[in-house]
Protein backbone atom coordinates (compact mmCIF):
# COMPACT_ATOMS: atom_id res chain seq x y z
CA UNK A 1 0.00 0.00 0.00
CA UNK A 2 1.37 3.38 -0.99
CA UNK A 3 2.13 6.03 1.83
CA UNK A 4 1.04 9.73 1.93
CA UNK A 5 1.85 11.48 -1.48
CA UNK A 6 4.12 14.24 -1.51
CA UNK A 7 3.05 17.52 -2.72
CA UNK A 8 6.11 20.18 -1.74
CA UNK A 9 9.41 19.12 -0.40
CA UNK A 10 12.11 21.15 1.39
CA UNK A 11 15.84 20.65 0.38
CA UNK A 12 18.18 20.72 3.34
CA UNK A 13 21.07 21.21 1.74
CA UNK A 14 22.70 23.59 -1.07
CA UNK A 15 24.73 23.64 -3.72
CA UNK A 16 24.58 21.43 -6.96
CA UNK A 17 22.85 18.85 -4.92
CA UNK A 18 19.98 20.90 -3.70
CA UNK A 19 19.67 21.86 -7.64
CA UNK A 20 19.83 18.20 -8.59
CA UNK A 21 16.66 17.67 -6.01
CA UNK A 22 14.72 20.70 -7.51
CA UNK A 23 14.92 19.26 -10.76
CA UNK A 24 13.98 15.76 -9.84
CA UNK A 25 10.76 17.29 -7.91
CA UNK A 26 9.98 19.53 -10.89
CA UNK A 27 9.82 16.27 -13.21
CA UNK A 28 7.48 14.66 -10.30
CA UNK A 29 5.50 18.00 -10.38
CA UNK A 30 6.25 18.41 -6.30
CA UNK A 31 6.90 21.41 -5.15
CA UNK A 32 10.70 22.67 -3.70
CA UNK A 33 11.42 24.44 -1.50
CA UNK A 34 15.32 25.89 -0.93
CA UNK A 35 17.06 27.22 1.70
CA UNK A 36 20.43 29.60 1.77
CA UNK A 37 22.53 31.19 3.93
CA UNK A 38 23.49 34.85 3.30
CA UNK A 39 26.48 34.38 1.13
CA UNK A 40 24.27 31.75 -0.80
CA UNK A 41 21.65 34.23 -1.89
CA UNK A 42 23.21 34.03 -5.40
CA UNK A 43 22.83 30.72 -5.98
CA UNK A 44 21.56 29.23 -8.90
CA UNK A 45 19.74 26.96 -6.92
CA UNK A 46 17.99 29.44 -4.48
CA UNK A 47 16.64 30.72 -8.16
CA UNK A 48 15.60 27.92 -9.28
CA UNK A 49 13.71 26.49 -6.14
CA UNK A 50 9.67 27.59 -6.43
CA UNK A 51 10.43 28.73 -2.90
CA UNK A 52 13.37 30.06 -0.92
CA UNK A 53 14.16 30.75 2.53
CA UNK A 54 17.19 33.35 3.97
CA UNK A 55 18.46 31.38 7.22
CA UNK A 56 20.21 33.87 9.10
CA UNK A 57 23.38 33.46 11.02
CA UNK A 58 26.45 31.59 10.73
CA UNK A 59 26.74 30.24 7.02
CA UNK A 60 27.46 26.89 8.02
CA UNK A 61 25.66 26.22 10.98
CA UNK A 62 22.07 27.14 9.50
CA UNK A 63 22.52 24.03 7.45
CA UNK A 64 22.92 21.98 10.33
CA UNK A 65 20.70 23.46 12.91
CA UNK A 66 17.99 20.93 12.03
CA UNK A 67 15.18 21.28 14.74
CA UNK A 68 15.15 25.17 12.90
CA UNK A 69 15.07 23.65 9.77
CA UNK A 70 12.05 21.50 10.54
CA UNK A 71 10.42 24.19 12.13
CA UNK A 72 10.73 26.05 8.94
CA UNK A 73 9.92 23.19 6.56
CA UNK A 74 6.19 23.37 8.78
CA UNK A 75 5.80 26.86 8.10
CA UNK A 76 6.44 26.52 4.83
CA UNK A 77 3.67 23.55 4.23
CA UNK A 78 6.28 21.27 2.99
CA UNK A 79 4.95 17.76 3.42
CA UNK A 80 8.93 15.96 3.39
CA UNK A 81 12.46 16.70 3.49
CA UNK A 82 15.20 15.85 1.50
CA UNK A 83 18.36 15.90 3.13
CA UNK A 84 21.12 15.62 0.07
CA UNK A 85 24.91 14.76 1.09
CA UNK A 86 27.10 15.88 3.41
CA UNK A 87 25.35 18.60 6.81
CA UNK A 88 22.84 16.36 8.13
CA UNK A 89 22.09 13.66 5.75
CA UNK A 90 23.69 10.80 7.81
CA UNK A 91 22.05 12.44 11.11
CA UNK A 92 19.86 10.13 12.54
CA UNK A 93 18.24 12.78 15.53
CA UNK A 94 17.77 14.70 11.91
CA UNK A 95 15.75 12.41 10.37
CA UNK A 96 13.81 11.20 13.37
CA UNK A 97 12.67 15.03 14.28
CA UNK A 98 11.32 14.93 11.24
CA UNK A 99 9.10 11.97 11.54
CA UNK A 100 8.07 12.91 14.90
CA UNK A 101 7.22 16.57 13.09
CA UNK A 102 4.77 14.42 10.79
CA UNK A 103 7.46 15.25 7.53
CA UNK A 104 8.37 12.41 5.57
CA UNK A 105 12.28 12.36 5.88
CA UNK A 106 13.60 11.11 2.09
CA UNK A 107 16.43 8.52 3.25
CA UNK A 108 16.84 5.69 5.31
CA UNK A 109 15.07 4.74 8.63
CA UNK A 110 16.68 6.60 11.42
CA UNK A 111 17.57 2.94 12.78
CA UNK A 112 19.26 2.31 9.56
CA UNK A 113 21.41 5.78 9.66
CA UNK A 114 22.47 5.44 13.38
CA UNK A 115 23.78 1.86 12.68
CA UNK A 116 25.81 2.98 9.57
CA UNK A 117 27.39 5.91 10.98
CA UNK A 118 28.58 3.99 13.61
CA UNK A 119 31.54 2.09 11.89
CA UNK A 120 32.49 -0.33 14.67
CA UNK A 121 28.30 -1.33 14.93
CA UNK A 122 28.10 -1.61 11.10
CA UNK A 123 30.90 -3.90 11.01
CA UNK A 124 29.70 -6.01 13.61
CA UNK A 125 26.47 -5.95 11.63
CA UNK A 126 27.72 -6.43 8.04
CA UNK A 127 30.20 -9.60 8.93
CA UNK A 128 26.98 -10.70 11.07
CA UNK A 129 24.64 -11.06 7.81
CA UNK A 130 27.97 -12.75 5.78
CA UNK A 131 29.88 -10.14 4.46
CA UNK A 132 33.68 -10.30 4.41
CA UNK A 133 35.25 -7.19 7.15
CA UNK A 134 38.77 -6.35 7.07
CA UNK A 135 40.93 -7.37 10.65
CA UNK A 136 40.71 -4.82 13.17
CA UNK A 137 38.82 -3.68 16.36
CA UNK A 138 34.99 -4.58 16.94
CA UNK A 139 35.08 -1.46 19.75
CA UNK A 140 35.82 2.17 19.77
CA UNK A 141 39.05 2.62 21.48
CA UNK A 142 40.43 5.75 23.17
CA UNK A 143 43.21 4.21 25.71
CA UNK A 144 46.59 4.65 24.27
CA UNK A 145 48.07 1.54 26.06
CA UNK A 146 44.96 -0.89 24.72
CA UNK A 147 45.36 0.96 21.12
CA UNK A 148 48.96 0.34 21.12
CA UNK A 149 48.35 -3.52 22.07
CA UNK A 150 46.10 -4.08 19.56
CA UNK A 151 47.84 -2.70 17.25
CA UNK A 152 50.99 -4.82 17.67
CA UNK A 153 48.86 -7.89 17.42
CA UNK A 154 46.81 -7.17 14.26
CA UNK A 155 50.39 -6.23 12.78
CA UNK A 156 52.05 -3.16 10.81
CA UNK A 157 50.88 -1.68 8.69
CA UNK A 158 47.39 -0.48 9.99
CA UNK A 159 45.01 2.18 9.78
CA UNK A 160 43.26 4.53 12.80
CA UNK A 161 39.87 5.46 11.32
CA UNK A 162 37.47 7.52 13.40
CA UNK A 163 34.48 5.38 14.75
CA UNK A 164 32.00 8.32 14.38
CA UNK A 165 32.70 9.87 11.07
CA UNK A 166 34.23 10.23 7.96
CA UNK A 167 35.87 12.18 5.17
CA UNK A 168 39.48 10.80 5.53
CA UNK A 169 38.77 13.32 8.79
CA UNK A 170 40.25 11.22 12.09
CA UNK A 171 42.38 8.63 9.61
CA UNK A 172 46.07 8.04 9.42
CA UNK A 173 48.22 5.32 8.06
CA UNK A 174 50.91 3.71 10.47
CA UNK A 175 53.49 1.88 8.47
CA UNK A 176 56.21 1.57 11.41
CA UNK A 177 55.44 0.78 15.09
CA UNK A 178 57.50 3.68 16.42
CA UNK A 179 55.05 6.22 14.30
CA UNK A 180 51.90 4.61 15.77
CA UNK A 181 51.61 6.73 19.15
CA UNK A 182 51.83 10.24 17.81
CA UNK A 183 49.50 8.93 14.86
CA UNK A 184 47.09 7.98 17.21
CA UNK A 185 46.71 10.95 19.04
CA UNK A 186 46.85 13.28 16.21
CA UNK A 187 43.91 11.16 14.63
CA UNK A 188 41.90 11.52 17.80
CA UNK A 189 42.17 14.61 18.51
CA UNK A 190 40.80 15.81 14.91
CA UNK A 191 37.88 13.40 15.43
CA UNK A 192 37.21 15.27 18.53
CA UNK A 193 37.58 18.25 16.73
CA UNK A 194 35.32 17.57 13.46
CA UNK A 195 33.20 15.02 15.01
CA UNK A 196 32.80 15.89 18.87
CA UNK A 197 34.25 12.03 19.84
CA UNK A 198 37.48 11.07 19.77
CA UNK A 199 36.89 7.53 19.70
CA UNK A 200 38.71 5.42 16.95
CA UNK A 201 39.49 2.15 15.58
CA UNK A 202 42.32 0.11 14.47
CA UNK A 203 42.69 -2.14 11.18
CA UNK A 204 44.83 -4.26 9.24
CA UNK A 205 45.75 -1.65 6.11
CA UNK A 206 45.96 -3.18 3.01
CA UNK A 207 48.31 -1.87 0.33
CA UNK A 208 47.15 -0.22 -2.79
CA UNK A 209 43.52 -1.74 -2.74
CA UNK A 210 41.12 -0.38 -5.16
CA UNK A 211 38.20 1.40 -3.71
CA UNK A 212 34.67 -0.07 -4.91
CA UNK A 213 31.47 0.81 -3.90
CA UNK A 214 27.87 -0.93 -4.46
CA UNK A 215 24.74 0.99 -5.33
CA UNK A 216 22.00 -0.22 -3.74
CA UNK A 217 18.22 0.69 -3.93
CA UNK A 218 15.32 -0.69 -1.70
CA UNK A 219 11.74 -0.07 -1.19
CA UNK A 220 9.52 -0.84 1.84
CA UNK A 221 8.33 -4.08 0.81
CA UNK A 222 11.62 -6.09 0.89
CA UNK A 223 12.22 -5.81 -2.74
CA UNK A 224 16.45 -4.66 -2.92
CA UNK A 225 18.05 -4.47 -6.60
CA UNK A 226 21.71 -3.25 -6.50
CA UNK A 227 22.67 -0.65 -9.50
CA UNK A 228 26.21 -2.44 -10.05
CA UNK A 229 29.55 -0.91 -8.93
CA UNK A 230 31.43 2.46 -9.18
CA UNK A 231 35.64 2.36 -8.81
CA UNK A 232 36.52 5.30 -6.94
CA UNK A 233 39.85 4.48 -6.51
CA UNK A 234 41.48 7.87 -7.52
CA UNK A 235 41.46 9.69 -4.71
CA UNK A 236 43.78 12.69 -3.05
CA UNK A 237 44.15 12.36 0.27
CA UNK A 238 41.08 9.78 0.71
CA UNK A 239 38.34 12.42 -0.91
CA UNK A 240 37.19 10.96 -4.53
CA UNK A 241 38.83 12.84 -7.77
CA UNK A 242 37.41 10.75 -9.87
CA UNK A 243 34.71 7.55 -9.94
CA UNK A 244 33.70 5.70 -13.04
CA UNK A 245 31.06 2.64 -13.37
CA UNK A 246 31.53 0.04 -13.89
CA UNK A 247 34.91 -0.85 -12.38
CA UNK A 248 37.03 -0.87 -15.81
CA UNK A 249 39.57 -4.07 -14.63
CA UNK A 250 37.39 -5.58 -12.14
CA UNK A 251 37.44 -9.64 -12.41
CA UNK A 252 34.09 -10.64 -13.52
CA UNK A 253 33.61 -13.59 -10.67
CA UNK A 254 34.41 -10.85 -7.82
CA UNK A 255 31.84 -8.73 -9.50
CA UNK A 256 29.25 -10.98 -9.44
CA UNK A 257 29.88 -11.71 -5.91
CA UNK A 258 30.06 -8.35 -4.65
CA UNK A 259 26.94 -7.58 -5.91
CA UNK A 260 25.09 -11.03 -4.44
CA UNK A 261 26.64 -10.33 -1.18
CA UNK A 262 25.62 -6.59 -0.48
CA UNK A 263 22.03 -6.71 -2.00
CA UNK A 264 21.64 -10.11 0.31
CA UNK A 265 23.23 -7.85 3.21
CA UNK A 266 20.48 -5.40 2.41
CA UNK A 267 17.49 -7.71 2.57
CA UNK A 268 19.00 -9.36 6.08
CA UNK A 269 18.80 -5.82 7.41
CA UNK A 270 15.69 -4.46 6.22
CA UNK A 271 17.08 -1.95 4.55
CA UNK A 272 14.84 1.32 3.08
CA UNK A 273 15.48 3.53 0.54
CA UNK A 274 19.18 3.80 -1.51
CA UNK A 275 22.25 3.34 0.02
CA UNK A 276 26.10 2.68 -0.68
CA UNK A 277 28.13 -0.21 0.83
CA UNK A 278 32.08 0.79 0.12
CA UNK A 279 34.70 -2.46 -0.19
CA UNK A 280 38.02 -2.43 -0.46
CA UNK A 281 39.35 -4.78 -2.99
CA UNK A 282 43.02 -6.03 -2.22
CA UNK A 283 46.11 -7.54 -4.74
CA UNK A 284 44.35 -10.81 -4.86
CA UNK A 285 40.46 -9.75 -5.52
CA UNK A 286 39.65 -10.13 -1.74
CA UNK A 287 37.10 -7.88 -0.93
CA UNK A 288 35.88 -6.05 2.66
CA UNK A 289 33.23 -4.15 3.71
CA UNK A 290 34.84 -0.87 5.08
CA UNK A 291 31.45 1.27 5.15
CA UNK A 292 27.72 1.96 4.41
CA UNK A 293 26.53 5.70 3.11
CA UNK A 294 23.08 5.97 4.26
CA UNK A 295 21.95 8.65 1.63
CA UNK A 296 22.62 9.77 -1.87
CA UNK A 297 25.86 9.86 -3.14
CA UNK A 298 28.39 12.99 -4.81
CA UNK A 299 28.88 9.87 -7.82
CA UNK A 300 25.04 8.77 -8.15
CA UNK A 301 25.01 10.67 -11.53
CA UNK A 302 27.23 7.65 -13.21
CA UNK A 303 25.46 4.44 -12.12
CA UNK A 304 22.74 6.66 -13.40
CA UNK A 305 24.02 6.74 -16.84
CA UNK A 306 25.53 3.16 -17.34
CA UNK A 307 22.08 1.81 -15.80
CA UNK A 308 18.88 4.62 -16.54
CA UNK A 309 17.34 4.95 -13.44
CA UNK A 310 16.97 8.17 -11.98
CA UNK A 311 17.98 7.67 -8.06
CA UNK A 312 16.87 10.96 -6.32
CA UNK A 313 13.32 10.05 -8.59
CA UNK A 314 13.76 6.92 -6.95
CA UNK A 315 14.33 7.79 -3.26
CA UNK A 316 11.31 10.25 -3.53
CA UNK A 317 8.85 7.88 -4.75
CA UNK A 318 10.08 5.02 -2.05
CA UNK A 319 9.85 7.72 0.64
CA UNK A 320 6.07 8.10 -0.50
CA UNK A 321 5.66 4.32 -0.16
CA UNK A 322 5.87 3.21 -3.47
CA UNK A 323 7.08 -0.10 -4.41
CA UNK A 324 9.92 -0.32 -7.37
CA UNK A 325 8.49 -0.50 -10.26
CA UNK A 326 11.53 -3.16 -11.51
CA UNK A 327 13.27 -5.99 -10.33
CA UNK A 328 17.21 -7.06 -10.68
CA UNK A 329 16.44 -8.95 -14.42
CA UNK A 330 15.00 -5.65 -15.59
CA UNK A 331 18.14 -3.53 -15.01
CA UNK A 332 20.19 -3.48 -18.78
CA UNK A 333 23.71 -1.71 -17.51
CA UNK A 334 25.13 -0.13 -20.34
CA UNK A 335 28.42 1.08 -21.39
CA UNK A 336 31.25 3.04 -18.76
CA UNK A 337 30.88 6.31 -17.25
CA UNK A 338 33.49 8.98 -15.65
CA UNK A 339 32.59 11.47 -12.93
CA UNK A 340 35.04 14.00 -12.92
CA UNK A 341 34.17 16.62 -9.50
CA UNK A 342 35.40 20.21 -10.29
CA UNK A 343 36.97 21.65 -7.07
CA UNK A 344 38.07 25.17 -6.49
CA UNK A 345 41.61 25.09 -5.98
CA UNK A 346 44.60 25.46 -7.21
CA UNK A 347 46.69 22.40 -8.05
CA UNK A 348 50.35 24.86 -7.75
CA UNK A 349 49.64 25.29 -4.11
CA UNK A 350 49.05 21.83 -2.95
CA UNK A 351 45.27 21.54 -4.34
CA UNK A 352 44.54 24.79 -1.34
CA UNK A 353 40.54 25.31 -2.02
CA UNK A 354 40.36 28.90 -4.04
CA UNK A 355 37.69 31.23 -4.01
CA UNK A 356 36.33 34.59 -5.58
CA UNK A 357 34.79 35.81 -8.80
CA UNK A 358 34.53 32.95 -12.08
CA UNK A 359 34.91 36.07 -14.64
CA UNK A 360 34.20 33.59 -17.57
CA UNK A 361 33.15 29.74 -17.80
CA UNK A 362 32.37 27.58 -20.92
CA UNK A 363 30.92 24.56 -20.06
CA UNK A 364 31.43 21.48 -22.21
CA UNK A 365 28.25 19.82 -24.12
CA UNK A 366 27.82 17.09 -27.23
CA UNK A 367 26.27 13.59 -26.91
CA UNK A 368 27.08 11.74 -23.82
CA UNK A 369 27.96 15.07 -21.59
CA UNK A 370 26.32 16.08 -18.62
CA UNK A 371 27.15 18.75 -16.40
CA UNK A 372 25.96 18.82 -12.67
CA UNK A 373 27.03 22.37 -11.56
CA UNK A 374 26.25 25.70 -9.71
CA UNK A 375 29.07 27.55 -11.69
CA UNK A 376 28.37 30.45 -13.99
CA UNK A 377 30.18 33.53 -15.21
CA UNK A 378 29.95 36.17 -12.25
CA UNK A 379 29.47 33.36 -9.71
CA UNK A 380 31.38 34.02 -5.99
CA UNK A 381 32.74 30.85 -5.12
CA UNK A 382 32.53 31.37 -1.04
CA UNK A 383 35.56 30.05 0.69
CA UNK A 384 32.89 28.78 3.98
CA UNK A 385 32.05 25.26 2.08
CA UNK A 386 33.22 22.33 0.47
CA UNK A 387 35.50 23.35 -2.65
CA UNK A 388 33.49 21.67 -5.35
CA UNK A 389 31.38 23.37 -7.27
CA UNK A 390 30.48 20.70 -9.67
CA UNK A 391 30.62 17.19 -11.83
CA UNK A 392 30.83 16.30 -15.20
CA UNK A 393 29.70 13.49 -16.11
CA UNK A 394 31.20 11.54 -19.69
CA UNK A 395 29.57 8.19 -21.11
CA UNK A 396 30.70 6.16 -23.20
CA UNK A 397 29.40 2.31 -25.15
CA UNK A 398 33.19 1.40 -24.02
CA UNK A 399 35.94 2.48 -21.74
CA UNK A 400 38.58 3.72 -24.66
CA UNK A 401 35.64 6.19 -26.35
CA UNK A 402 34.74 7.42 -22.51
CA UNK A 403 37.96 8.69 -22.56
CA UNK A 404 38.49 10.07 -25.75
CA UNK A 405 34.95 11.68 -24.86
CA UNK A 406 36.35 12.48 -21.39
CA UNK A 407 39.49 14.18 -23.35
CA UNK A 408 37.32 16.26 -25.27
CA UNK A 409 34.77 17.35 -22.87
CA UNK A 410 37.35 18.55 -20.27
CA UNK A 411 39.70 20.82 -22.67
CA UNK A 412 36.33 22.57 -23.78
CA UNK A 413 35.56 23.33 -20.25
CA UNK A 414 36.82 26.78 -18.88
CA UNK A 415 36.63 28.09 -15.73
CA UNK A 416 38.25 31.14 -15.36
CA UNK A 417 38.59 34.11 -12.56
CA UNK A 418 40.17 31.20 -9.76
CA UNK A 419 42.33 28.34 -10.11
CA UNK A 420 40.03 24.66 -10.50
CA UNK A 421 41.18 20.83 -10.74
CA UNK A 422 40.33 20.93 -14.27
CA UNK A 423 44.00 21.04 -15.29
CA UNK A 424 44.83 18.01 -13.03
CA UNK A 425 42.04 16.26 -14.71
CA UNK A 426 43.17 16.73 -18.03
CA UNK A 427 46.44 15.04 -17.21
CA UNK A 428 44.40 12.27 -15.79
CA UNK A 429 42.54 11.23 -18.92
CA UNK A 430 45.82 11.64 -20.49
CA UNK A 431 47.65 9.38 -18.61
CA UNK A 432 48.88 5.54 -19.75
CA UNK A 433 47.40 3.68 -16.76
CA UNK A 434 44.53 5.33 -16.62
CA UNK A 435 43.89 5.23 -20.41
CA UNK A 436 44.64 0.86 -19.55
CA UNK A 437 42.14 1.31 -16.60
CA UNK A 438 45.14 0.37 -14.23
CA UNK A 439 44.56 2.12 -11.10
CA UNK A 440 43.85 1.88 -7.32
CA UNK A 441 44.08 4.47 -4.14
CA UNK A 442 47.69 5.13 -4.71
CA UNK A 443 47.36 6.43 -8.30
CA UNK A 444 47.22 10.39 -7.60
CA UNK A 445 50.15 9.69 -4.71
CA UNK A 446 52.41 8.08 -7.60
CA UNK A 447 51.19 10.20 -10.48
CA UNK A 448 51.32 13.78 -9.23
CA UNK A 449 55.28 13.95 -9.00
CA UNK A 450 55.20 13.20 -12.46
CA UNK A 451 52.28 15.54 -13.82
CA UNK A 452 54.12 18.57 -14.38
CA UNK A 453 52.66 22.02 -14.16
CA UNK A 454 53.55 23.02 -18.12
CA UNK A 455 49.60 21.70 -19.01
CA UNK A 456 48.72 24.42 -16.32
CA UNK A 457 50.34 26.94 -17.79
CA UNK A 458 49.06 26.72 -21.28
CA UNK A 459 45.37 26.40 -19.94
CA UNK A 460 46.03 29.51 -18.29
CA UNK A 461 46.94 30.86 -21.42
CA UNK A 462 44.07 30.08 -22.96
CA UNK A 463 41.69 31.74 -20.52
CA UNK A 464 43.57 34.94 -21.17
CA UNK A 465 43.62 34.63 -24.84
CA UNK A 466 39.73 33.94 -24.23
CA UNK A 467 39.22 36.71 -21.96
CA UNK A 468 40.71 39.46 -24.88
CA UNK A 469 38.46 38.05 -27.39
CA UNK A 470 35.44 38.56 -25.38
CA UNK A 471 37.10 42.02 -24.41
CA UNK A 472 37.63 42.77 -27.98
CA UNK A 473 34.01 41.79 -29.12
CA UNK A 474 32.31 43.70 -26.18
CA UNK A 475 34.40 46.68 -27.19
CA UNK A 476 33.46 46.11 -31.01
CA UNK A 477 29.38 46.25 -29.50
CA UNK A 478 29.73 49.42 -28.20
CA UNK A 479 31.53 51.02 -31.04
CA UNK A 480 29.02 49.80 -33.13
CA UNK A 481 26.08 50.84 -31.49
Amino acid sequence: MEGKKITKVLIANRGEIALRIIRACKELEIQSISIFSTIDASGVWVRKADESYLLEGDPIQVYLDYKNIVAVAKELGADAIHPGYGFLSESPEFAQHCIDNGLIFIGPKPEHIALFGDKMASKVAMKAVGVPVIEGTDEPITNMDDAVKIAKEIGFPVIIKAAFGGGGKGMRIVKKEEDFIPMFEAATKEAERFFGRGDAFIEKYLSNPRHIEVQIVADKYGNVIHLAERDCSIQRKHQKVVEIAPSPRLNNNVRRELLRTSKKAMIKLGYESVGTIEYLVDEDDNFYFIEMNTRVQVEHTITEAISGVDIIYRMIRIAEGQKLPFMQEDIKFRGYAIEFRINAEDPKLGFFPSSGRITSYLSPGGPGVRLDSIGHKDYIVPSNYDSMIGKLIVTGLDWEGVVRKSRRALDEFIIAGIPTNIPLHRQIVRDEDFKEGIFNTTYLDQKLPTFTLDAIHEIEDDQAKYEHIAAIVAALKITNK
